[in-house]
């Protein structure tokens, strides 16, 4: 406290972090603010982290313990196991957005989650990727095809998407590196840290890729959601990147308008939201059936479903890819990807 003599006739500013009391003759210490592990908030938000965490290791431990089964092999199973793992990284980044900022804090939270979402979003984009690959394949004279995107090509294309996204983070962070910050625009007797993006180019553009990869796997995921129900997991894809993209698109103006802590509990809102919906629409179904209706998994099951695959006429099959087919003659983005991938023209 910084006393001062009553009836002066002259004012005395009180130090930057100090803020005058009540009466007028004292100089106290601002209150300060931020999203606190030990606010409601905090631990409602850090509760929720914690269980999107453990719901992910549960799932996982299922998977595993039923890799050997039909419905896990074919969904491609190591690509569901990068997707809960990613989910996990999801889940746990959102945890750095809690507590009083500091420098590493505020370098590694928009890092790890930019990171962390694109890993999850580039599997989801390969596995829709190979729904269509797949799909082709089951043609006739298709059956060459899927050794152009097998699984050092999956994992390939994983790895060359997220590191798009890691050299994205290491320029914004050697450019402009986001840093701790004492805002007191909102209240002048009150400290809010907050993290200061540093770079907003840098912040849009990593929002940006997320989005852009996202948009793809929609796009994909929408154009052949119709085929048989053997490879109805498009369905799935679609519906979960349509909640994703609805969660992302909701949250820019929500952020921008969110003063002091409660834009970090405004992304971290999204980032579990986004999660969660992830997590239930592509993973609930699946542990679904595994658990509840194992019935359905079993090889038998399989070969039901096969049959059904092969009474799908030959004719019908063309009526689909040629659908597709005319759907990306105005779609640049996806072409994209077969510029890259020029053996991936034959599914497109």
């Amino acid at each position: 406290m910084f006393p001062f003599v009553s009836d002066s006739l002259e004012c005395t500013s009180c130090p930057e972090d100090f803020w005058s009391n009540p009466q007028r003759d004292h100089c106290i210490p601002k209150k300060t603010e931020f999203l606190s592990y030990h606010d409601p908030l905090g631990i409602c938000l850090t509760a929720t982290s914690l269980l999107g965490t453990l719901i992910c290791a549960v799932v996982l431990g299922i998977f595993i313990c039923h890799r050997r089964t039909p419905i896990v092999r074919a969904n491609n199973s190591e690509l569901s196991f990068q997707l809960l793992v990613s989910l996990k990284l999801c889940f746990l980044c959102s945890l750095l957005f809690i507590g009083r900022p500091r420098l590493w804090t505020c370098q590694l939270r928009h890092a790890a989650f930019g990171i962390s979402f694109v890993l999850c979003v580039s599997c989801i984009l390969v596995k829709t990727m190979v729904v269509l690959a797949v799909f082709k394949a089951s043609k006739p004279g298709g059956g060459t095809s899927l050794k152009w995107f097998g699984a050092m090509q999956q994992r390939g294309t994983v790895l060359f998407l997220t590191s798009i996204q890691a050299a994205i983070c290491t320029t914004w962070l050697v450019s402009s590196s986001p840093t701790p910050h004492k805002n007191t625009r909102y209240h002048n007797d009150k400290i809010v840290y907050e993290c200061a993006v540093g770079s907003t180019v840098g912040f849009a553009v990593l929002l940006g890729y997320i989005g852009l990869l996202a948009f793809l796997s929609f796009l994909i995921a929408f154009l052949v959601r119709n085929l048989p129900d053997s490879f109805n997991e498009a369905k799935l894809i679609t519906f979960s990147m349509l909640i994703f993209c609805a969660v992302w698109v909701a949250f820019v103006p929500a952020y921008i308008s969110s003063p002091g802590n409660l834009a970090d509990a405004v992304e971290v809102f999204a980032i579990l939201a986004s999660g969660f919906g992830l997590l239930i629409t592509l993973f609930g179904p699946k542990c679904y059936i595994i658990l509840l209706r194992p019935e359905l998994n079993t090889k038998k099951a399989k070969e039901k479903r096969k049959n059904s695959l092969s009474s799908f006429s030959p004719d019908r099959k063309n009526v689909y890819l040629n659908q597709f087919n005319s759907s990306f003659k105005f779609w640049p983005a996806p072409c994209f990807l077969c510029g890259r991938y020029p053996k991936l023209r034959m599914y497109v």
